[in-house]
């Protein structure tokens, strides 16, 4: 047996399947194993292993072991002459096993030896490459003074970044994601230390392979994508914590390791630990910042409405007008959890303002003194209460952040590698799964011969020759592969050419079941058509839609009544125009802002088995219309805002729809 690549896995079925089919294709040719040790994974892991890749020896542990006790299990169980550790959240090139077994086979001097390995965005993982953390290494890692003097031989010294990545060259270490030993230095030096559970075992490997005499390489020709950390992710560790534990271990076993080097490490462990939460606190600051400025803006919008301008009060009331109402408003949002989760309901928010306001309300009539407009309260509440909403809702569409359950309407944008069939029915997923966040901007073809022709609607804009030159001019965020088209090898070239664009390369597999990401995985499959508990039946999201509808329809109508006064043409093409006209059918109740087309008679309302809500002036069925749209995909459309709707989508839709309305 040539080679055994061991792979340890945990609650990443989805990167393993990927990962064992880029393997297997690697192995052709090459006399080779393939071991998976399962480290009491629950997201079915050891079935799609069993049911898809029966070829591959699977070992099921019944509890967590740490990445270094397992990949000990891995080859103890394995007979290669060559051992690869190997993570399952790669892909690997045609040419990755061989490469790297004739490149030491070249040079038996070689004991060990990592390749290039790759970020999805094409940018090179520095720990491919590495120095051992001597004490001052580890201080210049740990302070930053490795980041900040990033081609310093003095201070860069861990990831070695002064070096030349396109060249092979010995160095002290190379990655735990990919390391290709010699069995004959695995039988000198012993397996992977279990005092490590995750993180420095691989340093401790390799410094004990250069002690027994025996080089290390880093190998430039070949490479592969590591989406680093999926492992992690999926479980409750504190990841700082166990690096830099892990460096404190390495430096105590192999290095001399006196009382105040022990003290400086720790103290920035501590340090660095102490730096994300404070970076986390500073964001929670920020979003309480904001909602300050929201209220406050709200309440002297309100006081311009109600009076026809602003500071009308005396001068040092302003003192408690700005500082009380939002402070019990904030402290109210606390109390209901909307700075301590990632994501708060749209519901939750403007239940916490309607709450807050109930008790500014019931505090004018304790201080008289400070009652000067019950009415600028009540009109400044019901801006409040839907702007606080959609702010967070126009913050997630500007980052394309993914918000749990789906993403921003505002989509990617993306073109797909592979105008074939493989492709075209990514673009139709794509378009089923309705709001995934992918706006398709075109196709990259193998090459020119078929630029400008058109694929379900989808142009071909360019080749995998000039893609970087497509990125630029068309802004694009997202690039997604199809593996039917390219090869693996292919598709990492094409990355590391267009590396440092801020893209974010992903990949399909041939099974069309998922897109592979850095952050995450999309399932592509149809959405179910079944009568559930649609958010467009819920009381609380009725009551919060229907009063959106009537604030702002009112304030619209009052805002521009002369518009109604002067008779206006009723197919004014301009999309503002179009909305003015329906304010007061929004406002009686037969219309909302958001909802289905108006022209779709097929659900007409509440006396159907599936509610669709009322015919809105746009929605999302109405900012993805095109000439070409089947009634089935309408139907998805209609389907998915009724099940998802809230205050947040009703602000992202008609964010969207003006944009739309923008560019026609």
């Amino acid at each position: 047996m040539k080679l055994s690549v061991i792979i340890v896995n945990y609650n990443v079925r989805v990167f393993l399947e990927n990962a064992l089919v880029t393997i297997l294709k690697a192995l052709e040719g090459i006399a080779g194993e393939v071991i998976v040790v399962d480290n009491a994974s629950d997201d079915g892991s050891v079935e799609m292993v069993r049911q898809k890749f029966p070829s591959v020896r699977l070992i099921v542990n019944t509890k967590n072991l740490g990445f270094a006790a397992a990949n000990n299990v891995g080859i103890r169980a394995s007979t290669g002459q060559y051992l690869l550790l190997l993570n399952p959240d790669t892909i690997v090139q045609e040419d990755t096993f061989s490469v790297m077994i004739n490149t030491m086979e070249k040079n038996p001097a070689i004991g060990l030896a990592g390749c290039k390995i790759l970020n999805s965005d094409g940018s090179l993982q520095l720990a491919c490459r590495r120095s051992f953390p001597t004490p001052w290494i580890a201080l210049t890692k740990i302070v930053g003074l490795s980041a900040l003097f990033p081609g310093s031989k003095l201070f860069s010294r861990y990831n070695l970044e002064y070096l030349d990545p396109d060249a092979s060259y010995e160095v002290d270490a190379v990655s735990g994601s990919f390391m290709v030993l010699r069995r004959e230095v695995y039988d000198a030096v012993g397996g992977l230390d279990e005092q490590f559970f995750m993180y420095g075992e691989d340093l401790d490997w390799c410094f004990r392979v250069k002690q027994a005499g025996w080089k290390i390489f880093y190998i430039h020709t070949t490479q592969i994508i590591h989406y680093k950390g999926q492992s992690a992710r999926r479980s409750e560790i504190d990841e700082v914590k166990l690096f830099y534990d892990a460096m404190r271990l390495f430096v105590r076993k192999h290095f001399a390791y006196g009382a105040a080097t022990d003290l400086l490490l720790r103290l920035g462990i501590a340090g660095r630990q102490w730096i994300a939460s404070l970076g986390r606190g500073a964001k929670t600051i920020g979003v309480i910042l904001i909602d300050i400025l929201i209220i406050d803006a709200s309440l002297l919008l309100g006081e311009f409405i109600r009076f026809g301008q602003i500071f009308r009060f005396p001068p040092d009331a302003y003192r408690v007008i700005l500082f009380i109402p939002p402070a019990i408003l904030i402290l109210t949002m606390q109390s209901f959890g909307i700075y301590s989760t990632r994501k708060s309901s749209s519901s939750k928010t403007a239940g916490a303002v309607i709450l807050g306001y109930i008790i500014l309300s019931a505090m004018t009539f304790f201080f008289n003194q400070y009652a000067f407009s019950r009415m600028v309260v009540l009109i400044s509440g019901g801006i409040i209460v839907i702007a606080l909403p959609a702010w967070r809702a126009i913050s997630r569409a500007m980052s394309r952040a993914p918000s749990h359950d789906r993403r921003s309407l505002f989509g990617n944008r993306t073109v797909i590698v592979g105008a074939d069939a493989s492709g075209q029915a990514i673009v139709q997923k794509l378009r089923a799964r309705v709001v995934d966040g992918y706006d398709v901007i075109g196709f990259i073809d193998k090459n020119r011969k078929r630029l400008g022709e058109k694929f379900a609607g989808v142009e071909i804009l360019g080749s995998i020759d000039n893609i970087g030159k497509v990125i630029e001019e068309e802004r694009i965020t997202e690039v997604i592969f199809s593996t039917d088209v390219l090869s693996y090898t292919d598709i990492l070239a094409v990355i590391g050419r267009s590396r440092n664009r801020g893209v974010n390369f992903r990949l399909v597999p041939s099974s069309l079941e998922v897109i592979i990401g850095k952050t995450h995985i999309d399932e592509l499959g149809d959405l179910p058509f079944v009568d559930i508990d649609y958010n467009i039946r819920k009381t609380s999201h009725r009551f919060f839609k229907r009063s959106f509808d009537v604030v702002f329809s009112l304030l619209g109508i009052l805002l521009c009544s002369p518009m109604f006064v002067v008779p206006l043409r009723k197919r004014d093409t301009s999309a503002f125009m179009r909305l003015m006209y329906r304010l007061p059918e929004v406002l009686n109740g037969t219309m909302s802002f958001v909802g289905r087309p108006a022209d779709d008679d097929q659900h007409p309302g509440s006396g159907e088995t599936t509610y669709l809500g009322k015919p809105g002036v746009t929605g999302l069925a109405q900012i993805n219309r095109r000439s070409d749209m089947a009634p089935e995909e309408l139907d998805k459309y209609n389907l998915y805002y009724a099940k998802n709707q809230s205050l947040i989508l009703d602000c992202e839709i008609l964010l969207k729809a003006m944009l739309n309305s923008r560019r026609t």
